[in-house]
């Protein structure tokens, strides 16, 4: 199953560090957080990902074209130009970076990536924020419920948009923006979908968290898998801050691979 991963926005609320490179590729642990988030989605044996970038996208390009060479040891002799690697760092991975245009939204992005994916299931997340819930499970959950898409619910840090559910407490019914009276979960991301969602995307201009979730909702097709554990977005240089604690920490709550 393939993991599509949104990494194409200007990330203007972290502007400290997005003036010069893409937010999912600011580091946490001298890493970036768009490998913090592969790395979680390998530890549970999902290892094809498709990462829809646009603003600055080469820096993404640049990174795994370069990942070899970076994390690894090597001989290379000048005068014959080969190259013997001494401690090969490889992760299992396969990795599609796509162009999704530079102000393309979410659902626009999402769009783009329909031929890659083709007629199969699919993971998606956003490139910014980690978490340590199960994907194996939240897949299987998925699996289970038959629904057009999954959402993972995820108890809210701060002010984001609002899930209500039906009184299994697994289907979603109402999908908008949170208010200062709201208490409950919200969208944390970790989709699983199914490829009929991608006839609710007209084109670039569609966001992804507006009428195709909320088309969802009205046709009982939204599940929710709720996730109590750890969530957390990286918003603001403040986020970041606390994840790059955390990871100094030693006990990165979504790091199970360490």
């Amino acid at each position: 199953m393939k993991v599509l991963i949104l990494a194409g926005g200007f990330g203007t609320r972290l502007s400290e560090e997005t003036t010069i490179r893409p937010k999912p590729m600011v580091e946490v642990g001298g890493h970036p957080i768009l490998w913090h988030i592969m790395k979680h989605y390998s530890y549970h044996g999902f290892n094809e990902f498709v990462v829809l970038g646009g603003y600055k996208v080469e820096f993404i390009r640049n990174y795994f074209l370069n990942y070899t060479k970076s994390s690894s040891d090597f001989t290379v002799d000048l005068s014959t130009g080969e190259l013997v690697w001494q401690r090969h760092n490889a992760e299992p991975w396969k990795v599609t970076v796509l162009d999704t245009g530079l102000n393309s939204m979410t659902g626009g992005r999402i769009k783009r990536a329909k031929e890659i994916v083709g007629y199969e299931p699919f993971c998606l997340t956003y490139g910014d924020g980690v978490s340590d819930v199960d994907i194996a499970n939240l897949v299987d959950f998925h699996k289970k419920k038959g629904l057009a898409c999954t959402v993972t619910a995820v108890v809210p840090p701060g002010r984001f948009g609002v899930l209500a559910f039906d009184k299994t407490g697994e289907r979603v019914e109402a999908f908008r923006e949170k208010d200062q009276e709201d208490v409950g979960l919200i969208n944390g991301g970790f989709f699983v979908c199914e490829p009929s969602v991608f006839d609710l995307i007209e084109g670039d201009d569609a966001v992804w968290e507006q009428e195709p979730l909320e088309q969802l909702v009205k046709g009982g097709q939204l599940s929710a898998f709720r996730h109590r554990g750890f969530w957390q977005a990286m918003d603001t240089l403040r986020d970041r801050h606390y994840l790059e604690k955390l990871w100094e920490s030693g006990k990165a709550p979504w790091a199970l691979w360490r």
